[in-house]
């Protein structure tokens, strides 16, 4: 079938008029230039608004031969192609040039400046074949309705034939936001007044193209040429719609065996388009330069003054934190609380116990108030300076300098939100306990109510400063739990102020030297991805933003001239911005892709990636399903003089396939609570067991299926079951941790195309090794000994981040992934024996 599909596309292709195959060539070649560096092709040659103008004229011609990128490109040639084919074949090639490359194209172009200069008071550029693709639609259209008034819908139903293109142009306009749904309309008015004959007059007149052609001689010179005479009227394009025998084809075409060929090839293409997409991000034409939407930020625009005497100040205080060095959290909080009563707030304590992997986590949070002269206590923004950071330094640094500069801001009379400064013992439970019980969403057996309170949280930035010395650069840690993010506002506005204001190099995702090549850009991404789909804490922040509360932490690093000092003009700079705010942070994005500090690409360019390998699985699933209601063969030969009549569809049998689904999915329960409740001792003998039983449970479960009648439709239906709910999960997450879902599923990719195996050495090889190395449990050894790190350590801080945070990567892991994997297995390892069949 693939060759007889080559051959035919062959054929096609090589009967393409002359006018068509010029337009692909002018297209693809676009297409090529565009990649030079020193000509950008589209700036040139795209519809502007405000750039049309008699020396740029010549725009409104070009613009259908530009694309934004290949997919656009293919997608409109793949359209236009077969319209403009039949157009020249019955306008011939001159007068296709001539319309073209003039009035069909100059027209809608003129009205679309038109409407987006004078009335909409626009600029949006417009490129791309598309125009021409609705123009065409809207001839084929106005010429079909004259035989063909209506459609008809299930044999009742009617819908005039001319509005069927308007149809296909909302359906293209909620399908891909991001095209013009007013160039389209504007090509289609065009297409309906050339259809009605209201533009025909541009045409130019025949025996001038028989002159032409005559005195040139183009027929004998130029290849593939159609003249006036030569015209051909083939079959519109638009044919006429009867529901119900469409259906009918289509039910024929499902039950033909070839097409049950085409999914996996189809699985594997959106596999590979969705890997190859998320690396096509970090390039510049598909990512964006940061910038501030929340214009009452204004970062950069004040002038700081900590400094001076600070510095005496700040080292006072440290040489009161470096004495508490080794001390209880108790005896660090009874220090430090008379400091800050001294600086005339209120302060207040809070006790949190937390039980995960046989620790006990503990500790007394302390917290002060700075109430706002210039507010009501509705409003509040968060200072938080953590004992120990996530590496368990002491944040020698951070806690002087938090001190300070709540000294130093009581001093200012501008603040117009309350100014909170939390201290914990630790960088997770801490900051935890303490913003859950802030929002009254704590468990009073664990964690203590907060005895005093201020507004709606704004925003919170946590300083990590463990080293000693002058410091280089900035490093901004952003990852949130579950990997949620702040709104991408915060982080432009503290990189203005560090690097714009301040000159301080600026840095993410522990990537200390970022040349803005490619390769940095996607490390970059890369780390970003990783973080987010793990989805543990990555510092004090991290508990704030599940609360839509926007926080970052900066940790200074590299040896360079900056000391305390910047740091806190930093942090001060970043204070009075978010002291602007008159409603919380909302314009900018909050599902973002970091490449560098002022490069990034939103959830709308990243999105697909995840959802194409997330649609593999439902296709696939679709397929077995189809498959399992495929009949068997007949035991008796049919002969050659038999004419082949469409089969019915088996019946299914869905409940042995359903329980063993089901069945997989309650087993997941046992890995998920063991892992999170067992002690740290226990977890390497518990992980060790449980791989143990997970390459058992396939067989175990595969012995133990009741035989049936047909067995080989069980087994699709196990399996179509099992991917159609790893498919539909997986698309739900991409939308909330993109990340965690496609790390997922490129894990489970394999399991799409395992098949039962008949032969013993088969499901030895397939079933003994290879369904082993794509477990969860063997990928999760090769991470930990690839990181260098131990599966204790790894099962650890999983169960930390599930009994304190809230983290859901191990339900995705052991609930998601696990039973997917079971199921696989089951097919692979299933017995293709079946039962006797009942007699009617």
């Amino acid at each position: 079938m693939l060759k007889l599909s080559l051959t035919r596309a062959v054929a096609y292709i090589d009967r393409l008029p002359l006018f068509t195959r010029l337009a692909i060539v002018l297209a693809v070649g676009a297409e090529v230039l565009g990649v030079l560096p020193w000509w950008d092709v589209r700036a040139w040659g795209r519809l502007e608004p405000d750039e049309i103008g008699l020396a740029t004229m010549y725009r409104t011609n070009t613009f259908p031969l530009i694309h934004t990128d290949v997919l656009h490109l293919i997608v409109n040639l793949l359209a236009v192609t077969p319209m403009l084919e039949r157009f020249e074949a019955e306008h011939g090639t001159l007068t296709s040039v001539a319309l073209f490359m003039g009035p069909l194209s100059t027209i809608p172009a003129l009205i679309y400046v038109g409407i987006e200069r004078f009335l909409l008071r626009a600029n949006t550029a417009i490129m791309g074949a598309s125009i021409w693709g609705f123009l065409l639609l809207g001839v084929e259209a106005i010429r079909h309705s004259r035989s063909t008034p209506y459609l008809v819908i299930n044999g009742q139903q009617t819908i005039p034939t001319w509005a069927v293109p308007i149809a296909l142009l909302l359906v293209v306009a909620v399908l891909m936001p991001g095209s013009s749904a007013l160039g389209h309309l504007c090509g289609l008015g065009v297409g309906y007044a050339f259809g009605l004959g209201y533009i025909k007059f541009l045409a130019p007149p025949e025996r001038v193209l028989r002159w032409i052609e005559g005195k040139l001689k183009l027929r004998t010179w130029l290849p593939y040429y159609v003249s006036v005479d030569q015209k051909v009227y083939g079959r519109p394009i638009m044919m006429p719609i009867i529901i119900h025998g469409a259906v009918a084809s289509v039910l024929q075409l499902r039950r033909d065996p070839r097409m049950l060929k085409v999914p996996p090839y189809l699985s594997l293409l959106c596999i590979l388009v969705g890997v190859a997409w998320l690396f096509l991000l970090p390039l510049d034409q598909y990512s964006r330069r940061t910038y501030i939407s929340e214009n009452a930020l204004l970062p950069g625009q004040v002038h700081t003054y900590f400094g001076g005497s600070d510095q005496n100040v700040f080292r006072a205080y440290k040489h009161e934190v470096d004495e508490l060095a080794g001390k209880s959290n108790t005896e660090v909080n009874d220090k430090l609380e008379p400091i800050i009563k001294g600086l005339g707030l209120k302060t207040a304590r809070q006790n949190f116990t937390y039980h995960a992997a046989g620790h006990t986590y503990a500790g007394e949070n302390l917290y002060a108030i700075l109430q706002a002269p210039r507010g009501d206590a509705t409003e509040a923004i968060v200072l938080v300076a953590a004992w120990e950071n996530v590496k368990h330094e002491i944040n020698r640094n951070g806690i002087p300098l938090a001190l300070t500069l709540l000294r130093y801001f009581k001093r200012w009379s501008l603040w117009s939100k309350d100014i909170i400064l939390l201290v914990t013992p630790d960088s997770i439970a801490g900051p935890q306990a303490w913003v859950d019980a802030y929002h009254d969403a704590h468990d009073p057996a664990r964690v203590s109510s907060l005895p005093l309170k201020s507004g709606l949280l704004q925003g919170a930035i946590a300083i990590d400063y463990a080293q000693e010395g002058r410091f280089d650069s900035l490093h901004i840690v952003y990852d949130g739990v579950n990997g949620q993010l702040p709104n991408l506002d915060l982080i432009n506005s503290i990189v203005n102020i560090a690097q714009g204001q301040m000159g301080i190099g600026v840095a993410l995702q522990e990537m200390w030297h970022h040349d803005n090549g490619y390769p940095d850009r996607l490390r970059t991404m890369l780390r970003g991805m990783l973080k987010q789909g793990l989805g543990l804490a990555s510092g004090p922040h991290s508990s704030f933003i599940p609360y839509h509360v926007d926080a970052v932490t900066l940790r200074p690093f590299g040896e360079g001239w900056q000391d305390e000092m910047a740091m806190g003009r930093v942090i001060e700079g970043s204070f009075r911005s978010l002291n602007n705010l008159l409603e919380h942070l909302h314009q900018s994005f909050f599902f973002y892709l970091l490449m560098q500090r002022e490069r990034f690409v939103s959830i709308g360019t990243y999105l697909p990636s995840a959802m194409l390998v997330a649609a593999n699985f439902t296709i696939m699933a679709i397929a077995l399903w189809v498959k399992s209601g495929q009949p068997r063969e007949a035991a008796t030969p049919k002969s050659k003089t038999d004419t082949p009549a469409a089969p019915a569809t088996a019946e299914r049998d869905l409940f042995l396939p359903l329980g063993v689904v089901a069945l997989i999915q309650s087993l997941s329960i046992i890995p998920l609570y063991l892992f999170n409740h067992a002690p740290e001792s226990a977890l390497t003998p518990l992980f060790a067991l449980f791989t143990l039983l997970s390459t058992l449970l396939p067989i175990t479960l595969s012995h133990l299926l009741p035989p049936t009648p047909s067995p080989q439709q069980q087994y699709h239906l196990i399996q179509s079951f099992s991917l159609l709910l790893l498919g539909m999960f997986l698309s739900t997450l991409a939308t909330l941790n993109f990340s965690l879902a496609m790390i997922t599923g490129l894990f489970a990719v394999p399991l799409s195309f395992l098949r039962p195996v008949a032969s013993p050495a088969g499901k030895i090889v397939v079933g003994g090794v290879l369904l082993n190395l794509i477990s969860p449990s063997a990928v999760l050894l090769a991470a930990a000994g690839y990181w260098g790190l131990d599966v204790t350590s790894v099962l650890r801080e999983a169960a930390v981040g599930w009994q304190v945070c809230g983290t859901y990567s191990p339900v995705v892991v052991w609930c998601v992934w696990w039973p997917a994997w079971v199921a696989a297995g089951v097919v692979v390892l299933g017995e293709r024996k079946g039962g006797k069949e009942k007699e009617a």
